[in-house]
């Protein structure tokens, strides 16, 4: 064993020195090497961050994994008593343990802006509507858990309506009249890009308790409400039967009750849907690693014929053939891991790089850590370059007669 271990250290460092000594023809062969090690361990590190983005831009229309809807409709076709099916839910979700359940609703609420009075897509929500589907507030804050008692009802506010009202700033409290029974007066504490609207349309969030207090009965009547709930992925389906089974048992005959996953992971299976642009530059970047090992054979070829002699003499002091062999190979295993080094080095400063970043995932809040598998690849694939293309001239050096490569 130590007979071994000291024959490797041994080639290891004569592949060093060689190196050295052709160090600009193999510096020119280990470019291309270098190069497509650092597009390879990039495709990986952005291809994780792009999935993060896309994941995240599905979950903030069918909420993170899992998410069931509940929809309640009349078989009667009479309004449908929100409170007792708002009442069912609450205590379904005590029940079960849920930690995250909001309604989810919409109606055309009209408000009073300077310029005359306009219809709204108001979207009825509770306060953990933002956390199931990582909605984002780009000023002010979403609603507390206090705000449905507010004597004002708060909202959040969509950027076409922000910019109806004048663009006024948030610190001031700015209001605004909602058309109604009451007339009341809505306080804006938020903006965000999440409404489920035309982005030039004006459109909010409020919380659908507030609103019950304000809103007149013919509004409370033609509100569409569902509620979700943010549960495990393995007990999902279980709760789908038993949230099911205790609404509709709290509500009365007249009414059905249908559950059902909303999010993306109960649709695609699993399946990345970024696969076919991964597999489109990552053959690229195989084919670059592949035409850099053809250049790093040919030269490695090259240093092997014109070596013969220092090879035959080597030979003829007793270095075995596998010394030979493994001592010419490591040499291009050498170079190639240090290219492959330096190639993960460049593709982290690109994956890291914070332009690239936002360019990427446009919207992502939850960017993943520099992927350590990417940088094992990365070097992993030099490695097996190196391999690959000192095996021929390897074997070349091995087959060569002492008493010719003495008089070469």
């Amino acid at each position: 064993m130590k007979r071994l271990l000291t024959g490797m250290v041994g080639a290891v460092v004569e592949a060093r020195a060689e190196l050295r000594i052709h160090r600009m023809r193999v510096l020119l062969s280990l470019v291309g090497v270098g190069v497509a090690v650092a597009a390879l361990t990039s495709v990986v590190g952005l291809g994780a961050i792009a999935q993060q983005s896309t994941v995240e831009s599905f979950e903030r229309s069918g909420g993170r994994p899992a998410t069931l809807s509940a929809q309640v409709y009349s078989e009667t076709g009479q309004p449908i008593a929100t409170d007792a099916v708002a009442a069912a839910v609450d205590v379904a979700v005590e029940r079960y343990g849920i930690g995250h359940s909001s309604s989810s609703g919409s109606i055309q609420q009209r408000v009073q802006f300077a310029d005359g009075v306009s219809g709204v897509n108001l979207q009825l929500v509770g306060v953990d509507y933002a956390t199931i589907h990582r909605l984002v507030v780009t000023d002010g804050a979403w609603f507390a858990d206090g705000d449905a008692d507010r004597l004002a009802p708060a909202l959040i506010v969509n950027e076409a309506f922000w910019q109806r009202l004048g663009s006024p700033d948030l610190r001031t409290h700015p209001t605004v009249r909602l058309a109604g029974a009451d007339g009341a007066t809505a306080v804006i504490i938020g903006i965000s890009t999440g409404v489920y609207s035309d982005p030039l349309d004006p459109a909010a969030f409020m919380l659908r308790e507030a609103h019950e207090r304000i809103a007149d009965p013919a509004q409370l009547a033609g509100a569409q409400l569902a509620w979700e709930f943010w549960v495990p992925e393995q007990s999902a389906e279980d709760l789908t039967m038993a949230l099911k089974r205790d609404i509709a048992g709290s509500v009365g005959t007249d009414v059905t009750v249908d559950i059902y996953r909303s999010d993306f992971a109960a649709f695609n299976d699993g399946e990345d849907p970024l696969l076919p642009i991964k597999l489109i530059v990552l053959g690229v970047a195989v084919l670059i690693l592949f035409l850099g090992a053809l250049s790093l054979v040919n030269i490695s070829l090259v240093t092997v014929r014109q070596r013969i002699r220092e090879i035959g003499i080597r030979r003829s002091f007793g270095a075995t053939a596998g010394r030979v062999f493994f001592a010419v190979m490591m040499e291009s295993v050498v170079g190639t891991i240090v290219a492959g080094a330096i190639g993960v080095f460049i593709a982290v400063l690109v994956v890291e790089n914070p332009q690239v970043q936002q360019l990427i995932a446009q919207g992502a809040t939850d960017l993943p850590p520099f992927p350590i598998e990417a940088a094992l690849i990365g070097l992993g694939a030099s490695a097996a370059v190196g391999a690959l293309a000192g095996l021929l001239p390897a074997i070349v050096a091995v087959r060569v007669r002492v008493i010719d490569a003495i008089r070469y």
